[in-house]
């Protein structure tokens, strides 16, 4: 099973760089998409469907901001779009898919690097969605957490880690968060599980030759909580096209 997860910065702008006739060669099992700022009646031509997949979306009541979706061919048992808040639900930043062999959440965090004000809704993002993992971590189906996580883990994950150490994205409070995600919930990083080398990332800041120098953060991930042992097969951030300022990070699982 491939699975596919990008932060698109825009549905619009990305299918205008070629996502979508990239993803219809490459054809995934499971495609999550965030950041898509757009509702559902301003994607609903051909040029954003994929034929055989289903799309379901989580949008922001306000127009042109963050948004989540998946598109599966699978039809699922059951559709989630609230984890425990209601001002996260109106900002379309989750969506979860009960599929057959497993459930599949798209997510968006919040970025906390505006100021303060936003850095403290972030931390009650993380609170939340933490809650909501504990409710369903007894599940007997695997959970394949998917999104833009808007943290870099470790030192590794950045590339100027020592000059970011009190910017948001790489706060201790939230590389800790991280620690307790994995140590306490069962959860794996999937990319991580398999490769271990460093200058692997999945976003570059639009300034200066961020993307030219590789000077990058991993903030992308698939994170799988799963009670049995599942082979993850292969783990890849293309970045051959550029469809956002984020690579799309495919990981290919025997489940």
């Amino acid at each position: 099973m491939k699975v596919l997860t990008l932060n698109v910065c825009g549905i619009r702008a990305s299918q205008k760089k070629g996502l979508f006739r990239w993803l219809k060669k490459i054809k995934p099992d499971l495609i999550c998409l965030q950041e898509v700022r757009a509702l559902k009646e301003q994607i609903s031509t051909d040029d954003f469907e994929i034929n055989g997949y289903m799309r379901h979306m989580a949008v922001a009541d306000k127009k042109g901001y963050s948004g989540v979706c998946i598109y599966c061919k699978e039809s699922p048992k059951s559709v989630n779009i609230n984890f425990g808040s209601k001002l996260f639900t109106s900002e379309g930043r989750f969506i979860e898919l009960e599929l057959e062999k497993l459930d599949i959440i798209s997510i968006y965090f919040p970025s906390g690097s505006s100021g303060e004000t936003r850095q403290k809704l972030k931390y009650q993002f993380m609170s939340k969605f933490e809650s909501y993992l504990k409710k369903i971590q007894k599940k007997v189906k695997p959970i394949l957490i998917c999104g833009d996580w808007n943290i870099a883990h470790k030192e590794i994950d950045i590339k100027n880690w020592k000059a970011n150490q009190k910017n948001s994205g790489f706060l201790p409070d939230e590389r800790k968060w991280i620690d307790k995600i994995l140590n306490h919930y069962g959860c794996i990083d999937t990319f991580r599980s398999i490769n271990k080398d460093p200058h692997h990332y999945t976003w570059w800041s639009n300034r200066g030759r961020a993307w030219d120098n590789n000077v990058g953060w991993r903030i992308d991930y698939q994170m799988l909580s799963s009670p049995k042992k599942i082979k993850i097969l292969s783990a890849d951030i293309y970045k051959k096209e550029r469809f956002s300022d984020h690579s799309p990070l495919i990981i290919d699982y025997d489940i």
